[in-house]
């Protein structure tokens, strides 16, 4: 596998002869430059902005000042990449409207402008100069003993030369001894630097990418997933409704019409009764299937859309339903399926529970929102999250990014009201 940054590449016995050493030497080098000229603009802004200040001209400058992490922490994501090549999470969110002001207010009211602006205060005042220090200690000492030969031979004219402007060597032998002792330091160098930017890259990411962005991006995949759950279990609902449509409840319609047919070419007796007996359990079986059918995905749903759906689940209720939906086209087909489950469930608790006389639908698509409300007036009382088969649902719509709420005072009236956004698949005329 090849290695994601600095740490897996230094746990690998190629790191020598690897780009990861040159890596961290080009991440080191460049974080100084960056250091050292970030400190040159925040303090230029600053002295200008505070000397400007008492004529106003100042105050953009000052303002500038404060914003000064915003562009120093997007270079600082993108030196990441050197040694690091996880993605370091971007901003957290963008402003609302358009225009330099809306911009300026939202980056001035959140946590992550004055939290870069430490960074770029702690980058321009200590970090650089231990990049700095790291590259010196670590690369440039080792290649100017390396290079002890070179140094004999031109500037010492091939009779001395000193080490490190310490140590003085006389000697061709010792001068090459030295240069390989210079080798062994470097390669010892390589790893330190390694160790040097892959710390001082921790140190970035957690101050300028903390845990709350990759935290913010599993929730957004957590909340995908879930869409995607919520999605794969309605195809599947449909793919069984259209099996026992096709085949069980196809057989037990032939089953249902061959006994009728034995039942009349039959002699009147006890084969006769038999055949009855049969023909009506068979009827009886082809009824709960139908029911079953309709429950796992209603045909009706998938062919004429939710108001069709209402309506018929409206007729098919124990109590007299008025339905008043306003839909003048398709939803997607997982809202659709969500709203009519719940409307389904809120008349099924109105049925069982409510004692109510009549119950009422209503609602309507705007503003890029499905509305929808069930209202009934029964003894009112009732609590979403006490048996009634409602809480699942709620779930199911909160993942569409809607939300159910329930009002039930004791004595009544309850209202259930749906809300999910949504934009039209299909306009009719």
């Amino acid at each position: 596998m090849h290695p994601r940054n600095v740490w897996q590449a230094m746990s690998g016995p190629s790191f020598l002869l690897s780009a990861w050493p040159w890596r961290a030497v080009v991440y080191l080098v460049t974080g100084a430059v960056a250091g050292a000229a970030t400190l040159v603009g925040i303090v230029v802004a600053a002295a200008a902005g505070g000397v400007l200040a008492v004529v106003v001209v100042g105050l953009p400058l000052l303002v500038l000042t404060a914003l000064a992490g915003i562009p120093v922490a997007q270079v600082e994501r993108r030196r990441l990449r050197l040694v690091d090549r996880d993605p370091a999470p971007g901003r957290p969110r963008q402003p609302t409207a358009a225009g330099l002001w809306a911009w300026l207010t939202t980056r001035l009211r959140e946590r992550a402008t004055w939290q870069e602006l430490g960074y770029a205060l702690l980058f321009a005042g200590l970090l650089w100069p231990v990049d700095a220090l790291a590259v010196t200690a670590a690369l440039a000492l080792p290649l100017a003993t390396v290079a002890t030969p070179l140094l004999m031979a031109t500037v010492g004219e091939g009779e001395e030369t000193k080490v490190l402007k310490q140590w003085t060597v006389t000697t061709w032998p010792t001068a090459f001894g030295v240069a390989v002792l210079g080798l062994l330091f470097l390669a010892l160098g390589a790893y330190a630097l390694g160790l040097a930017a892959g710390a001082r890259a921790e140190l970035t990411r957690v101050l300028i990418a903390p845990r709350e962005g990759d935290l913010g991006a599993r929730v957004v995949e957590l909340t995908r997933s879930r869409a995607r759950l919520v999605d794969a279990f309605d195809a599947e609902r449909r793919r069984i409704e259209r099996d026992l449509h096709d085949g069980a409840q196809q057989r037990l319609v032939a089953l249902t019409m061959t006994l009728g047919l034995a039942r009349l070419d039959a002699p009147p007796g006890a084969l006769a009764d038999q055949l009855a007996k049969a023909h009506g359990e068979a009827g009886k079986a082809l009824e709960e299937l139908r029911e079953l059918i309709h429950g796992v995905h209603p045909k009706v749903l998938a062919d004429y859309g939710l108001e069709a759906a209402v309506a018929d689940a409206a007729d098919r209720s124990a109590v007299p339903v008025d339905v008043c939906l306003e839909l003048s086209g398709r939803l997607p087909r997982a809202v659709e399926a969500a709203a009519y489950f719940v409307v389904c469930e809120a008349l099924a608790n109105v049925a069982r529970h409510s004692g109510a006389d009549r119950a009422e639908v209503t609602g309507g698509h705007r503003d890029g929102r499905l509305f929808l409300q069930v209202r009934d007036d029964g003894r009112g009382g009732a609590e979403a999250g006490a048996g009634s088969g409602l809480t699942g649902l709620a779930d199911r719509v909160s993942v569409l990014g809607g939300r159910l709420s329930l009002s039930s005072p004791p004595g009544g009236p309850t209202l259930l009201c749906v809300e999910i956004p949504c934009e039209w698949t299909e306009r009719f005329a």
